[in-house]
């Protein structure tokens, strides 16, 4: 076996590594849900090397995301399910549905699409995909199925603060929202409020609750203030994770270390990094 540009050998690697004689291991006995938590990592590896302007780095990223693609179609096709080939026909049938003003005929091509017609274009693709899906319900002896939500295609597998403001977008879209940034303030003073009668009065889940419904109505203050909660958040984990080198810095030039400081000391310094010049060095992650 050897390395190819054509994804037919990616896709015939995935096979050896699958085959139950005389594959991996550790590749055979994967499943979709134990590989979610790896797809998901490199996705998060993808970003970061396009965050650090990698450019040595980023297609090793994009390989490794790609390998996650060919092993879920694997094992879909094992199962009789699907194959790679049915993945590339599914988004390039999107991507043209999608985008009639590039693919469409000369009367819709070369104009600027609406969005309007971008919403009725997912409109469509949603009730088909919601129609196929009570099909296979039924097919499957599943006499009575569930009524679909607006917020189905928001994927539960999303890190918490996208899938929010995804969730809190979907209900605005009917009306369900506030008009303004300024009500939301009101509301999450009401949350604090909240947290701090259940610290005071309730139990760790009661605690856990309160706090994430002040987590989800900060994610919507951002979203009415236009600010991503996971860019905002981001910004200020560099903004202390470079006060705190300071920090540690500073004590090795006395010969001292965090771990030995007091909270006076490093609270000290802490005020000093929010005055000094930013360093050159960033978090390395």
């Amino acid at each position: 076996m050897t390395p190819s540009r054509d994804i037919s050998r990616l896709l015939e690697i995935m096979a050896a590594l699958r085959d139950p004689e005389t594959g991996c291991p550790w590749d055979v006995e994967q499943s979709f849900e134990t590989i979610v938590p790896y797809t998901i990592e490199e996705a998060y590896e993808v970003a970061d090397a396009i965050e650090r302007n990698d450019m040595v780095d980023l297609p090793d990223e994009l390989g490794d995301l790609l390998l996650q693609v060919v092993f879920h179609a694997r094992m879909a096709e094992e199962a009789g399910h699907f194959d790679f080939g049915d993945v590339v026909e599914a988004i390039t049938k999107k991507m043209i549905r999608r985008h009639p003003h590039v693919f469409g005929d000369d009367t819709v091509r070369g104009k600027k699409l609406a969005k309007g017609m971008w919403e009725k274009i997912k409109a469509e693709e949603k009730a088909e995909k919601a129609a196929k899906y009570a099909e296979a319900q039924k097919a499957a002896g599943v006499e009575e199925v569930e009524h679909p939500s607006l917020l189905d295609d928001v994927p539960r597998a999303l890190p918490a603060l996208i899938r929010a403001i995804k969730l809190q977008r979907k209900a605005a879209r009917v009306g369900f929202d506030w008009d303004t940034a300024p009500p939301i303030l009101d509301k999450i003073e009401e949350e604090i409020g909240e947290l701090r009668h259940a610290m005071q009065n309730d139990g760790e889940d009661k605690v856990k609750e309160e706090y994430g419904d002040l987590l989800f109505a900060l994610v919507n203050l951002g979203r009415h203030l236009d600010v991503e909660p996971e860019a905002a958040l981001e910004a200020a984990n560099l903004k202390f994770f470079t006060r705190f080198r300071y920090i540690e810095k500073a004590l090795a030039a006395r010969g001292a270390n965090a771990a030995d400081a007091t909270l006076d000391e490093m609270e000290a310094l802490w005020q000093e990094a929010k005055t000094a010049r930013p360093p050159d060095d960033r978090d390395p992650r």
